[in-house]
């Protein structure tokens, strides 16, 4: 398969450059778990928050399935995230937008989202990375998105490093990739 043509492709080949058996790594809108699965099956421990209880079930229905047991599992909104956990992180990942195949109408919002990414930020180790699928064809979605790449263009460039990713020829809001590693 070419990365760039499939966004999650895209997302886990750059991924696997910032963990191993013994990272911790946090995705913060686990959604139907296939990125939770995925980093399980690559990290020492993995936090799963979203705040959809549809979510969560389905997340541990295919963690369970899959044998996996390294993960916490929490039910919050994400810009909560400082109330659960306190342990740094070698990677955070974001899949912004709605459930697939869920309600279409409760989605991530731009407000919560740049709350949660500022407490990412203090979660996220030296040398870790921060990495945020902008889905943003959806009514929420446009409004997030500019907050989003608002904050981020924003960071001080002595510390964080951001990179933007999207596709430019690609019909119907493809969605685009935000990474950011923190240097010191």
């Amino acid at each position: 398969m070419n990365p760039l043509t499939k966004n999650s492709e895209t997302a886990h080949m750059i991924w696997e450059r910032y963990i191993n058996e013994d990272s911790v790594a946090i995705d913060m809108t686990c959604g139907n778990g296939n990125d939770t699965l995925y980093l399980a099956e690559r990290c020492r421990f993995v936090y799963g928050i979203d705040i959809q209880e549809e979510a969560i079930h389905n997340t541990d229905v295919l963690l369970k399935k899959n044998g996996l047991d390294n993960c916490e599992l929490i039910q919050c909104d994400h810009k909560d995230i400082r109330d659960h956990i306190s342990e740094k992180a070698d990677l955070i990942v974001y899949n912004l937008g709605y459930l697939p195949k869920g309600n279409k109408e409760i989605t991530t919002t731009a407000d919560s989202t740049v709350k949660s990414l500022e407490c990412a930020l203090e979660l996220l180790k030296v040398n870790g990375l921060i990495s945020i699928m902008i889905y943003w064809g959806h009514s929420q979605g446009k409004t997030e998105r500019e907050e989003a790449l608002k904050y981020v263009s924003e960071l001080d460039g002595s510390i964080y490093h951001v990179a933007y990713l999207s596709y430019p020829n690609q019909k119907n809001t493809p969605p685009e990739l935000v990474l950011i590693t923190r240097k010191k």
